[in-house]
């Protein structure tokens, strides 16, 4: 039986948004009393995005984001030459594919939805199992996994890469310090570097900043209903969540019966074989999160309102009302930001050589 909280009907989504909008209507403008505790409330418990996400021990330079820009970009970076970093996080997408979970080498899906690379740099650590510890440490795991991009071993990316003369003066210019800058450990540290100018600041971050008519009533309404139902508790600071481990159906589990479908992820458990990390998983951003559908760690949910509901009743037991999803619908919209617009340019690739090894269907 499908849950409560899933659409019944192709059209219910637009019946639902006309019965959003009207419960909007209803509801008594805020006094300027209320915007201003609102705003003070938020100042204390969120940050705006920072311009940049550094890493000491990947200090960025033009010519390594041009590189990792690049090699996000590169199927020849899989096995079949069928698939990219971007064929997952697609950058005009904000950094989803809006499917379930990828699909990858030779037509497989994988296990997980995909979250969003966009601010990822800012997050740690990576995965929904926090396998990796940064944006770098993650960038190493796709390729080398069967099901994502297939490559058999790091030889073989190397091969690839390191038989295209542009590529390898790339690598020079990125890495100037080392001698032998044409690494597997570099190939992701470019990658990464490129990743970390993935910034989106939206109306927010400028409400943060002091512009408090950034968000409109309702907005405002709903980041008050944000934070009184409780889930600050897990979606804080300027990513709003991503760096936290909590159970999925810490209150009222387990949360496949709001979903409607059954669920065989043990979450951390899977990695690390405690017991107490069975059905635990990382918090994701909410930076884009209207963007960045389906949601949850196996993709089962599209509609937000949905996701909301679902939330408020397996983590903090709460019901929410018609009113209170709307509003908070609202408030997340104003997390929307602005993809920057160097990283929607596609990057002309360099070409292959002809000692580039052949893709590999098998």
């Amino acid at each position: 039986m499908k849950s409560r909280y899933i659409a019944m009907v192709v059209g219910g989504s637009v019946a639902m948004s006309t019965g959003l909008a009207a419960l909007a209507s209803q509801v008594p403008a805020l006094s300027q009393q209320d915007r201003t505790s609102i705003w003070k409330s938020a100042k204390e418990l969120f940050r705006p995005l920072p311009k940049a996400a550094p890493n000491p021990a990947n200090p960025a330079n033009p010519a390594k984001i041009e590189l990792g820009k690049a090699l996000y970009f590169d199927t020849r970076l899989s096995k079949g030459n069928t698939v990219s970093c971007n064929s997952c996080h697609n950058i005009a997408s904000y950094g989803v594919d809006n499917l379930p979970t990828s699909q990858g080498h030779k037509g497989a899906f994988g296990g997980r939805n995909s979250p969003t690379v966009m601010n990822a740099g800012l997050l740690e650590p990576q995965f929904w199992d926090g396998r990796a510890k940064d944006v770098e440490a993650q960038a190493q795991g796709p390729i080398m996994n069967p099901v994502e991009m297939g490559m058999p071993h790091k030889d073989l990316a190397l091969a690839r890469i390191g038989s295209i003369d542009e590529y390898r003066a790339l690598f020079r210019q990125a890495f100037p310090k080392e001698a032998n800058p044409l690494t597997y450990e570099n190939i992701a540290n470019a990658i990464g570097a490129f990743e970390r100018t993935l910034i989106t600041p939206s109306r927010f971050d400028a409400y943060l900043k002091g512009n408090v008519k950034a968000l409109n009533d309702q907005e405002a309404r709903g980041l008050r209903t944000f934070v009184s139902t409780g889930c600050v508790t897990c979606h804080s600071g300027a990513t709003l969540g991503g760096n936290q481990f909590f159970k999925f159906g810490l209150v009222n589990g387990p949360y496949s019966k709001y979903t409607g479908k059954p669920n065989s992820d043990a979450g951390r458990y899977d990695l690390t074989k405690k017991e107490e990390d069975r059905d635990v998983f990382r918090t994701p951003t909410l930076r884009n999160v209207e963007r960045t559908y389906p949601y949850f760690h196996d993709g089962s949910v599209t509609d937000l309102g949905d996701a909301i509901r679902i939330m408020a009743k397996t983590q903090l037991g709460k019901d929410l009302n018609g009113q209170d999803v709307a509003d908070i619908r609202a408030f997340l919209s104003t997390l929307t930001g602005q993809i920057p617009k160097e990283a929607l340019v596609l990057p002309v690739l360099p070409k292959s050589g002809k000692a580039t090894p052949l893709p590999d269907n098998s």
